[in-house]
């Protein structure tokens, strides 16, 4: 079944279709997967059991030989010269004097079913690690254009422990090899275990070899495809836990993740046509893996089709071979309780189990919920286990409550549907569900964006004798919501921009308690003698909350636990240094980033970049090569999750966790980023509340992190891909206008990006000095002026 990866650019995310040309290496091994026999292009890597000892650790695979030994990698055939790739690359650490043996196998083509080896002695090594480059010109008569597999052998000595690191491809313009001998001396020697011939004969030998040889024993572990974790990656950003495509291209009528439970999905087909895939790089199975397997949940009676398609070129449009196998062939039944099945790749018999690339499902008859998909070691199903951490709640204790001595304030109690009881406005955003009944007024919010305010004037009001007492909420039903109080700016003037300039966020939940909400006013870090409203926000669950009073109270009923304070970090949408601007510039189209630079360039300013981290790992996208030439040139790199989510619509502190470890430990890894770069928050489509908040606080290890909102916003979202793409150099110009002086925009339209110089014009024609945010918030850890 032939099908087309569709992916949808919104909200800043880029295309995963887009080809950049060379400007940047590709990884082949950073030796994370090596437990799984895997290297950074999904293919199989090994030592064939041959070396004395061997491990990988931190990026480093660290051996030491035998006689004969030998190390190799695989990987989808590869058209290196083509797209740019000049050489081979990788980190070495041997003895003092020592010297290896570089194998290259290439074919005649990459449709070709042998391959030619050709070698190069590595020598002179210095004995500390070093970098070692080898342009494939040395490789006298290799096809650049049809590259399957490099070979480490004939290794001076066996009494050395050796590392191995950074293995890639190098992207252009390297001449000479470094550390090596010269193309003349070339060594022709091979691993013991096979033939030695000299460089200037081809030897055919077929293309397997290496790569369908057993794994050593010990060393398979399950192999996961998706542990469906994340709803973003999967229907925002299209990937899988293997950071491969993952998709039903629109064909279902719903793909929920989190559906019945943690860690599954919810497949509601539209009819038999509906399908979801996930794709696998190109996966070598062979004597390692028997088959794949997944947990199950479905009505009794349901029917579906499993196809695994295999290719020659390890590509998903070409030489694809399929095979089928119904529900009822591989023996499957359900009776509406989850179980687990496993998928023999025995059954498939027209598979090539060495290069797996896509796993398929089509001709659903009813819904399904998948669990967890691992190819799974051995000829035995065995089921892939998610691994779970307990959560870390942060501190909990709690302080005393003494009495305020300021009277009561009552501000709501809903007997108006447009005035609260000071007589000030109330009301919700758009689509917020709003009833007022009997002095109640009931909230359902399904999306976490919207919020409900209550203001206490229509200017600002000074609070501060309200410090010792404390903000009370008599409800009924949900506590899953953010209670917010809102700063108004310096000039009090709702013309002005940011309006509010800024708000705490608290968790109604550790504050609630029979019916009854009690929030000491001093845990809101606002500035009180600039108070403009109450707003309930971050609703995470579309349960209905009923209030039937707001107020502030000088003490609480006896008995009453208050918590302590979490650390909710900074919400800015301006600049805090005089006279300062700040283009704060989100993820978008790697092929539009060259120009965003350019621009920058000419116009002699820094900016900050915020990146999501997931598709960091992607190389296709060869993002990380993109903010490694950002941050090389002085631009600030700072997080905007890994998967893209509404940070405060996840439903639990676990959700919210993960995509800060895991973007934190992306960006680590790709850029090598830490420090107080790691303190500054973007979050996607803005949304914000306590939670998301709370735990940015504990996964960055500062009480003050920056959650970086905006004051200038040019609308890329809603006119770049309309007939009117102006409208985007007037909503910026409306905003500074207002006295906006950060900035959210995407590279991800050319049309954007084709006024990005002319928003800098304007910027910098009311006189700001133009930054990076760090700077324009006066962080002391940010590089001088």
């Amino acid at each position: 079944m032939r099908y087309s990866i569709l992916i949808s650019l919104v909200g800043g995310i880029l295309s995963r279709g887009v080809e950049a040309a060379c400007n940047a290496a590709l990884k082949i091994d950073d030796f994370s997967k090596w437990s799984s026999n895997t290297n950074s292009l999904n293919s199989w890597v090994s030592d064939d059991g041959t070396m004395s000892t061997i491990s990988a650790s931190a990026g480093t695979l660290s051996f030491k030989p035998a006689a004969g030994s030998y190390f190799y990698e695989t990987f989808a055939c590869q058209a290196a010269t083509t797209n740019g790739y000049s050489s081979v690359q990788f980190g070495i650490k041997g003895p003092a004097g020592g010297s290896l043996v570089l194998e290259i196998q290439t074919q005649a083509s990459c449709s070709a079913t042998t391959y030619t080896s050709y070698f190069y002695t590595v020598s002179g090594l210095t004995g500390a690690a070093q970098t070692i480059t080898v342009p494939l010109s040395s490789f006298s008569g290799a096809n650049g254009n049809a590259v399957t597999a490099f070979v480490w052998s004939s290794f001076s000595s066996t009494a050395t422990t050796w590392q191995l690191s950074n293995v890639q491809f190098g992207c252009g313009g390297a001449t000479s090899p470094t550390s090596s001998k010269p193309a003349s001396t070339l060594s022709t020697s091979k691993p013991a275990s096979t033939p030695v011939t000299p460089t200037s004969t081809k030897i055919n030998v077929p293309t397997t070899t290496l790569i369908t040889s057993a794994a050593p024993a010990g060393t398979c572990a399950p192999l996961l495809i998706d542990d469906f974790v994340s709803q973003s990656r999967l229907t925002f950003l299209f990937y899988n836990a293997m950071m491969e495509p993952t998709s039903d291209d629109g064909t279902m009528t719903s793909v929920v993740v989190g559906s019945p439970s943690a860690n599954r999905v919810t497949l509601t087909p539209k009819g038999t046509d509906s399908y979801f895939y996930s794709q696998v790089g190109c996966t070598n199975a062979k004597n390692v893996y028997g088959g794949i397997s997944l947990r199950i949940k479905a009505p009794a009676g349901t029917t579906f089709t499993v196809e695994l398609q295999s290719s020659s070129s390890c590509s998903t449009e070409a030489n694809v071979v399929s095979a089928d196998q119904t529900t009822s062939q591989l023996g499957w039944t359900f009776d509406g309780t989850e179980k687990l099945y496993t998928i023999p790749f025995s059954k498939f018999s027209n598979l090539d189990t060495s290069k797996i690339v896509t796993l398929f499902f089509t001709g659903f008859t009813k819904s399904v919920s998948f669990g967890p998909m691992a190819f799974y070691c051995g000829s035995t199903g065995s089921e892939y286990i998610v691994s779970t951490t307990a959560v870390t709640a942060g501190p909990s204790s709690t302080v005393a409550a003494p009495s305020g001595t300021a009277a009561a304030l009552v501000i709501d109690k809903f007997a108006s549907a447009s005035n609260n009881a000071l007589g000030f406005w109330h009301g919700g955003d758009e689509g917020m569900g709003l009833t007022f009944s009997s002095s109640k007024l009931t909230i359902k919010s399904t999306d976490s964006d919207y919020s409900f305010y209550t203001q206490v004037s229509s200017s600002c009001t000074d609070m501060t004798q309200y410090k010792g007492s404390y903000l009370h909420i008599a409800y009924t039903g949900t506590v899953a919501f953010t209670v917010a109080l809102q700063q108004h700016n310096t000039a009090c003037d709702e013309n002005i921009a940011p309006f509010p300039e800024t708000w705490d966020s608290l968790e109604a939940s550790r504050y609630a308690k029979n019916g009854h909400i009690y929030i000491p006013m001093s845990h809101f870090n606002i500035e009180l003698k600039r108070t403009i409203g109450i707003a309930l926000k971050g609703f995470y669950k579309s349960d209905a909350l009923t209030l039937s009073v707001i107020e502030i109270v000088p003490s609480v009923p006896a008995g009453t636990i208050i918590p302590n304070k979490l650390p909710s970090g900074n919400l800015v949408f301006a600049c805090k240094r005089p006279n300062s601007f700040a283009f704060a510039i989100d993820d978008g189209d790697p092929s539009l980033a060259q120009q965003v630079l350019q621009i920058i360039r000419e116009e002699n300013i820094k900016v900050t970049f915020f990146t999501v981290g997931a598709p960091l790992l992607d190389p296709s996208t060869n993002l990380t090569n993109v903010y490694k030439e950002m941050a090389s040139q002085g631009h600030q790199i700072a997080l905007h999750s890994y998967t893209h989510p509404k940070m405060e619509g996840l439903p639990d502190y676990q959700s919210i966790d993960w995509e800060y470890q895991q973007d934190i430990a992306a960006v680590k890894q790709s850029l090598g980023l830490s420090g107080h770069q790691l303190s500054y928050f973007r979050p996607p489509f803005g949304t914000e509340g306590s939670r998301m908040r709370q735990r940015l606080a504990l996964a960055t290890g500062t009480d003050n992190p920056t959650i970086t909102m905006w004051s200038v916003d040019v609308e890329d979202w809603l006119w770049a891909e309309t007939n009117t793409p102006e409208e985007q150099l007037k909503a910026f110009q409306r905003d500074v206008n207002k006295g906006g002086s950060l900035v959210v925009m995407h590279y991800l339209y050319p049309s954007t990006v084709g006024y990005l110089k002319e928003f800098i014009r304007i910027a910098k024609a009311t006189g700001k000095s133009l930054m990076r945010v760090d700077q324009c918030m006066m962080d002391p850890n940010a590089p001088p002026l």
